[in-house]
């Protein structure tokens, strides 16, 4: 599940983030209100967790932005703007729950577990292809009913393969979706192989049928038989 976190201080994000990486959730960090507006405007996220008070564009106008671009994408607001007013007005601009500063990083983990149950269709945070079952919500990955104990980053990329399966999926994809990676000059294509393969070895080597497949020159592929 991929976040963003649109919070200017350095200590609240630092530790919102440590906390639901630990979760298994992918975060993205957003330090101002346009840099927010860019982030969404570019990648598609399942949750975004907005705190009001930002340097220049402000939360609120950040939530006018996500719902005028007509996004489902739901919206924690996290703030120590504890007012009535402001809680009304955050709501009535499309907020989907409002959390006051400070907070407990538990209630904060719970409420990210309400909003992914209320506004997503289960259908859409599980996967099945092939023999392997995918919960994205819970993180669990199975294949013919085994369970496979996969790492946060080998979950994301057997959740991309999943999603895509039997089209082929570039590195240059895996690096976007699964590595948030921005044009650099070292390329990343020797840590995905190295994560691929010991994905393949967890997925393809307990069983008789291998599923996870290399097109040398493209990618990868998730695909049953020829």
């Amino acid at each position: 599940m991929q976040i963003l976190l649109v919070e200017d201080d350095d200590v609240i994000a630092q530790g919102v983030t440590d906390a639901l990486r630990k979760e298994g959730y992918a975060i993205e960090r957003a330090t101002d209100g346009e840099a927010a507006i860019e982030c969404i405007r570019v990648h598609d996220y399942d949750l975004i967790l907005l705190d009001l008070n930002l340097p220049g564009v402000s939360g609120f106008e950040v939530l006018h932005a996500v719902r005028t671009m007509h996004l489902p994408t739901p919206v924690l607001i996290i703030t120590a703007r504890d007012h009535v007013e402001d809680r009304v007005q955050g709501l009535d601009l499309g907020a989907d729950d409002y959390l006051s500063k400070p907070f407990a990083m538990a209630e904060l983990l719970a409420r990210i577990r309400a909003l992914f149950r209320r506004t997503g269709d289960d259908a859409a945070y599980h996967f099945e292809y092939g023999g392997i079952e995918l919960d994205v919500l819970q993180r669990r990955a199975t294949r013919n009913g085994h369970e496979l104990d996969l790492t946060t980053k080998e979950f994301e990329v057997l959740e991309l393969l999943v999603r895509n399966a039997t089209k082929p999926v570039s590195r240059s994809m895996l690096a976007k979706v699964v590595w948030r990676d921005i044009p650099r000059a070292t390329s990343l294509d020797n840590v995905i192989d190295v994560h691929l393969g010991r994905l393949r070895k967890k997925v393809n080597d307990p069983f008789n049928k291998k599923i996870i497949r290399t097109i040398r020159g493209v990618g990868y592929v998730l695909q049953v038989g020829d």
